[in-house]
């Protein structure tokens, strides 16, 4: 593996490029983690029982960009693509080895239009996520992301590691 997918986080800047640094470090670090692996590894589930697998991970972690970012953000009509109300697991349950390379594109398109809209908006602007009353601004936003990155990345750590012995640093 190698780590061509992500750049370190500045140490010192503003703090919209501190928080856009390490939510794009910690997007890259999946990217890394799911590089130079067949479609048939990636929808692996490694880690018995868990239905985790690291094209899960993507197609999950896409839902959430385009549920925080397009949905409750900007407030476009975008509709989750893996899963449904009879297949709530679907990002998990439903990945197909033969749409791996697909699915990462996908991922790679919906982060480029997530960092758009979001730059659009400063830090202390705030939106009303769907089905909820309280104000979230986009500096929560920005951090939840992060949090929900660096969370999900610890998973692709251990089912990499199942898969090819490759570790993280």
């Amino acid at each position: 593996m190698t780590t061509e997918f992500r750049v370190d986080p500045p140490t010192a800047a503003d703090e919209r490029t501190l928080l856009q640094g390490f939510l794009d470090y910690h997007r890259g670090t999946l990217l890394w983690k799911v590089s130079g692996l067949t479609g048939d590894q990636l929808v692996r589930r490694s880690v018995d029982p868990s239905s985790m697998s690291l094209i899960g991970l993507v197609r999950h972690l896409g839902e959430v960009e385009k549920y925080w970012f397009h949905r409750a953000l900007a407030g476009h009509d975008s509709p989750p693509k893996y899963w449904t109300a009879e297949h709530p697991d679907g990002d998990f349950d439903l990945a197909d080895p033969a749409q791996a390379e697909q699915d990462v594109e996908d991922f790679r398109d919906l982060v480029k239009t997530s960092d758009t809209l979001a730059a659009a908006y400063p830090l202390d602007a705030t939106f009303t996520r769907p089905g909820h009353d309280a104000p979230y601004s986009v500096r929560y936003l920005y951090i939840h992301m992060i949090e929900e990155y660096a969370r999900h990345n610890g998973h692709a750590d251990l089912l990499r590691e199942r898969l090819d012995g490759s570790t993280g640093e």
